[in-house]
């Protein structure tokens, strides 16, 4: 005769009466649709770039002088093409049989498929030892490629002893098109990579990690799929850093997720023979913190959409849409792989039911590394918490040393870059602004004035005004008014006019995304107030101001915002006030750090010439909206746990039952991020390594030591002012501090 136990008769008392064949069709039907979404989503991957834009000008404010130079621009020029600018250097100086044969190469350079007709004439340098052209790149070739083969016809045909490069706006274009080339292919294999040997060293088991990758990439392809669509019908707008990073968020996120929900499997099958209802009590135990989780990330994401830029404004529902699915997969498709595995999915580890084994334990493991550092945090709470404390804010004070006021285009793609050596190359002996020219719009009546304030500063080494007398397009101006470009006799051109306006080139003395050539823009808008009051002032290092003007902008609007945010719903979460405070406290603190060791880290090992203001913005957006997840994780049960055992027995068991899995949420996390990496792109790399060392931090010390202690310290008034923080204790625990 077979016995049962009271708990095993109590539990099958409490079990729904679901049909049999509602079991199996419910999780196939879910399994069959997320397959048909990722069957649909999957091909879309190598098709991004056909709906995104690495352009500068494209994401600025409507309202920025960068902004309307560019819109006008078409006016005056009807050409969309991307200027390239090629130099040829030598070590002694070129002969006039040398400049002829470059002549020849410059010829055969316009036939290649790709470059516009007016590649201009060869411009020799004062000392002699250079050469210059200017080569448009139409808008219809695909950069990349175009420069590419530009480069390669150069580095063949250009006579023995004379170095080419490709630079200018469209090499440097190239760059980020190459470097961003690896998105579709080396970022996801490595993320993937990484998230599969944490779970395979975490679970022990074949059948998990694969459902549990599966879960995040079937949710990346319908993410995929939603924003591809979004962006083609011009409703997002998507870059290549936006896209590394939602495929980051997504694998990342989801696999935190499913790890939550595993463990609640894992738990839910020792007390229940039946494995349909152990996957409704595992969703019923996840759901709520991965709502929870997901809600404060999507929330702090859309906070993006007040900003002035437009790539951090797309950035936010193009993340949470990635949130959405992750959620969406986690409690959808992984319990319905779960429970068509049912205990076999840990095989060979497969958990046992053992319901009086676990009443005995009473929930709580007897041994282990999370069961110890609970001990440790009973016996010495405040020691531990004021300690770590100050220990992180020591490393916080490293923050004053970020220099996070805009780095230079030529500094975006990390290693080797032709336009870059080639920028240099052009310094050395052209105006340092050659092919990257500020652009002034300014009403004719206005224009003399305005060529004044341009001729007497020291950062102008030329001015030119838009003509359509001249062969070029363009007729240098100087005080005395148009030089004209021709023979002896050659009337004065007339500038050419778009609803009264003219436009003037100015050549910039230094590099034009130099600080200097910056500060030059900066001048010059400054003198035109009283000068020229209709002027605006474009180009490549206006554009790059602008940027940096509206980052921070940025940055001091949305960091404040999201703070706030995040601290309303934790409070509905928690049903609390003080609780929520001091997690948010906690959080900014580990980000002070994690700030503060980054950039000691980006100035003394990796001597990074500074960072973009948007990397603190990011890397807050983040480390806050998805550290402030595991407080999430382990409070939620920690409350769940008060409940019946009081705040500070609640502490220890919520420490000691989720330490494993939100451990290894934040390794995958971290993992996740550490492959951002792998692009070339500063900004990039740094928020790569700042999101992985403060997940790790708080994963390791916030989550591990500061909150425990801090709460088991004060007890139960953390819940204050809900009525937890006055709920009487169980007879069998110690009596809580008032």
């Amino acid at each position: 005769m077979t016995h049962t136990t009271r708990s095993e008769r109590r539990a099958a008392a409490d079990r729904p009466a679901v049909p049999k064949w509602l079991r199996i069709l419910l999780p196939a039907a879910l399994i069959l649709t997320w397959l048909t979404v990722a069957g649909i989503g999957g091909p879309y991957f190598g098709k991004v770039d056909e709906v995104s834009s690495n352009d500068q000008t494209s994401y600025l404010p409507e309202s920025a002088d960068a902004t309307r130079v560019q819109e006008m621009l078409g006016d005056f020029d009807d050409s969309e093409a991307i200027p390239a600018l090629v130099v040829f250097v030598s070590d002694e100086q070129l002969s006039d049989e040398q400049l002829s044969s470059l002549a020849e190469v410059m010829t055969k350079v316009a036939t290649i498929e790709g470059i516009g007709a007016d590649v201009s004439p060869l411009i020799p340098s004062e000392d002699g030892l250079a050469a210059q052209a200017f080569v448009p790149i139409l808008s219809s070739a695909e950069v990349g490629d175009t420069v590419a083969e530009l480069s390669a016809e150069l580095a063949t045909t250009a006579p023995e002893g004379i170095e080419t490069f490709v630079t200018g706006p469209a090499g440097f274009t190239a760059d980020l098109v190459s470097a961003f080339a690896g998105i579709d292919g080396l970022l996801l294999g490595v993320a993937l990579l990484a998230v599969l040997v944490i779970l395979l060293l975490v679970y022990r088991s074949f059948l998990l990690p694969i459902a549990v990758l599966s879960t995040s990439l079937f949710a990346l392809c319908a993410a995929l799929l939603t924003v591809w669509w979004l962006a083609k019908w011009d409703i997002l707008l998507l870059s290549g850093q936006t896209q590394g990073i939602l495929f980051i968020l997504v694998i990342g996120a989801a696999t935190d997720y499913s790890l939550l929900l595993v463990a609640r499997y894992r738990e839910a099958l020792r007390v229940e023979n039946d494995k349909w209802v152990a996957t409704m009590s595992a969703i019923k135990g996840s759901f709520e913190p991965i709502l929870a989780s997901g809600g404060t990330v999507i929330a702090g994401l859309l906070c993006l959409l007040l900003s002035d830029l437009k790539s951090n404004s797309a950035l936010g529902p193009v993340a949470s849409i990635g949130i959405i699915f992750a959620m969406l997969s986690a409690l959808t498709l992984l319990p319905a792989m779960l429970f068509a595995f049912g205990r076999a999915a840990f095989w060979p580890r497969r958990p046992r039911f053992e319901p009086d084994v676990v009443a005995a334990e009473d929930g709580m493991p007897d041994r282990g590394l999370w069961t110890k550092l609970a001990h440790l945090v009973q016996r010495r709470p405040r020691i531990i918490w004021v300690a770590t404390t100050l220990v992180l804010l020591i490393g916080a004070l490293g923050v004053t040393q970020l220099k996070a006021d805009g780095v230079a285009q030529s500094e975006l793609v990390l290693g080797q870059s032709e336009a870059r050596d080639g920028q240099q190359a052009l310094g050395e002996h052209f105006p340092g602004g050659s092919g990257s020219p500020a652009l002034i719009i300014v009403d004719e009546s206005e224009m003399d004035d305005a060529v004044t304030v341009l001729l007497a500063d020291d950062g102008i080494d030329g001015v030119a005004v838009t003509t359509e007398d001249s062969p070029s397009g363009s007729a240098p101006v100087t005080a005395e008014g148009i030089t004209p470009v021709g023979p002896p006799g050659t009337p004065e051109p007339s500038p050419t006019t778009v609803d009264g306006q003219v436009l003037l080139r100015a050549t910039l003395t230094d590099a034009a995304d130099s600080a200097a050539a910056g500060q030059t823009v900066t001048d010059l808008r400054a003198e035109f107030v009283d000068a020229a009051p209709s002027a605006l002032v474009g180009g490549v290092t206006a554009t790059a101001v602008d940027t940096n003007t509206a980052s921070i902008h940025d940055r001091n609007l949305i960091i404040p915002l999201v703070l706030a945010v995040i601290t309303l719903i934790l409070m509905v979460l928690l049903r609390s006030v003080l609780a929520p405070v001091l997690l948010i406290i906690t959080t900014v603190i580990s980000f002070g750090t994690a700030m503060g060791v980054s950039a000691l880290v980006f100035n003394g090992l990796f001597q990074f010439p500074g960072a973009d203001p948007a990397v603190p913005l990011f890397g807050f957006i983040f480390l806050v909206a998805l550290g402030i997840d595991y407080n999430i994780f382990l409070m939620t049960r920690v409350r769940e746990e008060s409940l019946q055992h009081g705040t500070r027995k609640g502490v220890l068991r919520g420490l000691a039952i989720t330490g494993g899995v939100i451990t290894s949420a934040g390794l995958v996390l971290a993992a996740t991020f550490t492959a951002l990496a792998v692009i070339p792109i500063l900004f990039l790399v740094q928020l790569a390594f700042i999101v992985a060392f403060g997940v790790l931090l708080d994963t390791f010390v916030v989550r591990t030591l500061l909150v425990p202690a801090l709460s088991y310290d004060l007890g139960r008034v953390i819940w204050w002012p809900s009525k937890l923080s006055k709920h009487p204790q169980p007879e069998n625990h110690e009596p809580e501090a008032p």
